[in-house]
């Protein structure tokens, strides 16, 4: 007979509670900034002004301006799984579980549409797209559907990872046109139920698939 320990995760120490707070203050000064004028008209010397701290406290936390912006990028994937994580627990059809996906994408984006339109030009930008690691860059639309394929409501012959990264890319695609068309773009919540309606149904007309 064995007994099992459970290891609990110790508190962190003062000097990281503070080096965290530094952090998050450094992040959320450039945020600020960004929204207010602009990523490329803020320098890292506007960003440690605003957070009060000598120039070099921000290479103690960030090794260039860009890594705020996979920083940004890191952070809405993370809110973007921690919103879906009991969603996906239910058994819903997967089609339910894409339009929730899809209005909390729109959620997100909505709420802060300034801050989302800077953040997003410099992420393109900056190459980020092409950097991110292909194992997590549809992710929760992977899961998504993956679990639908397990319960024969997505067809057997789908590479789930292909599909998920598939609508992860129309995702931005959309987000990115709908962030440079301030005057004549829909609600992004409509377009995206457009857009995974014509993901889910296809192009062709039903007389043209018989």
């Amino acid at each position: 007979m064995t007994v099992e320990h459970t290891r609990e995760v110790p508190p962190a120490g003062r000097r990281e509670r503070s080096r965290r707070r530094m952090h998050d203050n450094l992040y959320t000064a450039a945020l600020e900034l960004f929204a207010e004028q602009g990523y490329d008209g803020t320098t890292i010397d506007h960003i440690t002004e605003r957070a009060d701290v000598a120039r070099g406290t921000f290479f103690n936390h960030f090794q260039k301006k860009e890594d705020l912006v996979t920083t940004w990028a890191e952070h809405r994937r993370r809110s973007l799984e921690g919103a879906m994580e009991d969603a996906l627990a239910l058994e819903n059809d997967v089609t339910v579980q894409l339009e929730r996906c899809m209005t909390t994408l729109a959620d997100f984006n909505e709420a802060e549409q300034d801050l989302t339109r800077v953040m997003l030009t410099a992420w393109v930008k900056s190459g980020q797209p092409l950097l991110e690691e292909p194992h997590y860059a549809g992710s929760v639309f992977t899961q998504v559907i993956t679990a639908g394929q397990a319960r024969g409501e997505v067809a057997a012959d789908i590479d789930p990872l292909l599909a998920g990264n598939l609508l992860r890319d129309a995702y931005l695609g959309l987000l990115y046109r709908w962030t440079q068309e301030p005057e004549s773009r829909a609600p992004l919540h409509v377009e995206l139920r457009a857009l995974l309606r014509i993901t889910l149904t296809g192009i062709l007309s039903y007389a043209q698939r018989g």
